[in-house]
């Protein structure tokens, strides 16, 4: 069993693998860094030291050793005068643009495991990266680059030079537009005559229904017609239509009233371009086809998103985030299918260790499962620190 000095020693012990990590591992520091500024969070510390520069990589390596930060960050913004202890007097002079997406930020994530999670935030960076960063808005893999956060979830630097200067206003904007923020059904679909009726002389439309844009159009319009074929397959395949709507968050009542609408010459029209002018349908397919093609950057309507901070402190690439002992990985575009972070960000030794883990837990890192119950357990050290900075296990007394 542990000491009542555990919390303490298992806080050493952490730090421990972190210096031997840190003394090993040099921190390759970004491009431009003597115009960044620097903020760690120590072990045991309070609050964030921040508005620190560095002159020279030497001197950084000499404050990481000395100090074994749990957590190290830079700033995305460009400075004059970095080490500035407020921030009108650092002199900005430029930010990348920069995109934080986690875990929490999805719907659902809260009832996910901790590697069920990451998968989710994957799929959804994939979307940000390859449809939007590099397809709509054409951005060059150049000037893109992708990390692991070493936490929860995945970043990305954009690096265009003609990004740097844009100021909060106009960054919202992309926000705006990755996110389908106020994009109207009107943008989207068009009316069209489906009859003509005679009275005399003059000919009217008998009937209206809404086309559709093509699927292989570029943009929103073709991603939202995607969508929308995608989730009428979903739901006419589904053996319970009713509660796959309202996986999507349609009411009960709702969900049978639209099922009583999507008969078989509906959905045969929608697959065809065609989407009636019934409100239900039409309400529900815009709203639920941008839901699943949009990408969340915050975790609220009224949350900043981190993109649209021109003075950002972001995790530094390289170091370890100091509640999984994982590393800031970079990623290259072509390779972020392949990522694992749980096997590629591992970066501390397989020693063992022996800890106390709390309650039961189960994760697969570097390719080997691991199921532990309540109790005493000898694992690896990536996995003992793991345990330990996400509050799951203790070290345990007979620990050298």
């Amino acid at each position: 069993m542990t000491g009542g000095d555990g919390p303490q020693r298992t806080l050493e012990f952490v730090r421990g693998a972190f210096a031997e990590f840190y003394q090993s591992h040099p921190v390759e520091l970004p491009d431009r860094f003597t115009r960044r500024e620097f903020a760690f969070l120590l072990f045991g510390g309070h609050g964030m030291l921040r508005h620190l520069a560095f002159d020279r990589t030497e001197r950084f390596q000499a404050f990481v050793e000395e100090r074994v930060p749990q957590h190290a960050y830079y700033s995305s913004a460009y400075y004059q005068v970095p080490q500035a202890p407020k921030m009108q007097e650092k002199k900005w002079m430029g930010a990348e643009l920069i995109f934080d997406l986690d875990s929490d930020h999805l719907p659902g994530a809260e009832t996910m495991t901790y590697e069920e999670s990451l998968a989710l935030v994957k799929k959804e960076f994939e979307k940000l990266v390859g449809e939007f960063l590099l397809g709509d808005l054409g951005f060059s893999e150049r000037y893109v680059s992708l990390y692991f956060s070493g936490g929860r979830g995945y970043h990305c630097h954009v690096k265009d030079p003609a990004v740097l200067d844009l100021d909060s206003s106009e960054r919202r904007e992309l926000v705006d537009y990755i996110t389908g923020r106020d994009l109207q059904d009107s943008v989207i679909f068009h009316e069209r005559a489906t009859g003509r009726r005679s009275y005399g002389a003059q000919e009217y439309a008998s009937g209206t229904s809404l086309q559709m844009p093509s699927p292989e159009e570029p943009g929103w319009r073709g991603r939202i017609s995607r969508g929308i074929i995608e989730i009428v397959e979903e739901i006419t395949s589904s053996e319970d239509p009713v509660a796959r709507l309202k996986d999507y968050g349609v009411k009960e009542k709702d969900a049978q009233r639209l099922v009583q609408d999507l008969s078989e010459d509906r959905v045969r029209r929608i697959r065809g371009g065609m989407l009636d002018q019934s409100k239900t349908i039409r309400r529900f397919f815009l709203n639920s086809a941008l839901r699943k093609t949009a990408v969340s950057l915050s975790a609220g309507e009224t949350d900043e998103p981190v993109t649209c901070d021109v003075k950002r402190l972001i995790r530094l690439p390289g170091s370890l985030h100091g509640k999984t002992g994982l590393r800031v990985v970079p990623i290259a575009v072509d390779g972020l299918e392949r990522f694992e972070p749980l096997r590629d960000a591992v970066a501390l030794p397989d020693t063992p260790v022996r800890v106390e883990v709390a309650a039961e837990a189960s994760v697969t890192m570097k390719g080997e499962r691991f199921s532990l119950s309540p109790g005493a357990v000898e694992v690896p050290e990536y996995l003992a620190v793991f345990l330990c900075g996400r509050k799951l296990a203790v070290l345990l007394d007979e620990n050298p």
